[in-house]
């Protein structure tokens, strides 16, 4: 990969604006291979060159793995004949070829969407048999039996169709006007957080992915917008989830 600014490189990973790069660069924050740096205009390699920003590591290799905070009316697509996508709606800094969404969210879903171009990556953290678990937040129109629920999600919930679902954590959260629930899966069947609560009798109205595995959504990033990952920022996809709380 032919080498770039090193300003540009790490604005590009949407941690920061060129500006803010340039005030850290000045302060000493930055390295490129241990060495820190003072310029801002110095030409890296992104894919070969150790470059740590304030402390945290650029991810770096043929692949890209981004965070969206995706909003409402959005598919969770490469492309669509009628709606916006979420390769559609990241900034030119992180398009490239080959970008898709590593699972699919809902159109009417929002929160975390992993987008990516490694295949490999996206087919392990996807294959229930790894386990890696998704976190969404459910606002119902009426409430349900906790306990029944939490007993049936434990179990397996079986849908209306006969299938039965993996072993699900669910967890109320109280003091909310509208009944609230944080709820862990290890699978992604489709509309499966809806169609479980449906099983108990209730409509999810509000549905939000704040976390896969242990990578919680950034809170920062607003509706629509998208970062890249850091390497240690990766590998908390991949670590088993801690008890619930």
């Amino acid at each position: 990969m032919s080498k770039e600014r090193l300003d540009k490189i790490i604005a590009s990973s949407g941690l920061m604006t060129r500006s803010e790069v340039k005030t850290l660069i000045k302060k000493g924050l930055v390295k490129v291979n241990n060495s820190t740096v003072k310029d801002a205009s110095l030409k890296c390699d992104c894919e070969t060159d150790d470059i740590i920003v304030d402390g945290k590591t650029l991810r770096k290799g043929k692949y890209i793995y981004i965070m969206l905070n995706k909003p409402k009316g959005v598919v969770s697509a490469t492309n669509d004949n009628k709606d916006l996508t979420v390769v559609d709606i990241l900034p030119d800094s992180l398009k490239r070829k080959n970008l898709f969404p590593a699972g699919r969210l809902d159109k009417d879903t929002t929160g975390f969407c992993l987008i990516t171009d490694d295949g490999d990556f996206a087919h392990d953290i996807l294959a229930p048999a790894h386990h890696v678990s998704k976190t969404y937040i459910a606002e119902l129109d009426r409430d349900i039996d906790f306990e029944k629920g939490r007993q049936a999600f434990k179990k397996g919930v079986v849908l209306a169709d006969g299938t039965v679902l993996l072993s699900a954590d669910l967890v109320k959260i109280e003091n909310n006007d509208i009944p609230t629930y944080k709820v862990v899966i290890n699978e992604g069947k489709y509309h499966q957080v809806k169609r479980m609560f449906a099983s108990l009798g209730s409509t999810v109205i509000e549905l939000k992915r704040i976390k896969i595995g242990e990578l919680l959504l950034d809170e920062k990033l607003k509706a629509g917008e998208a970062r890249l990952l850091t390497q240690e920022e990766l590998s908390k996809i991949t670590q088993r989830p801690h008890n619930m709380v």
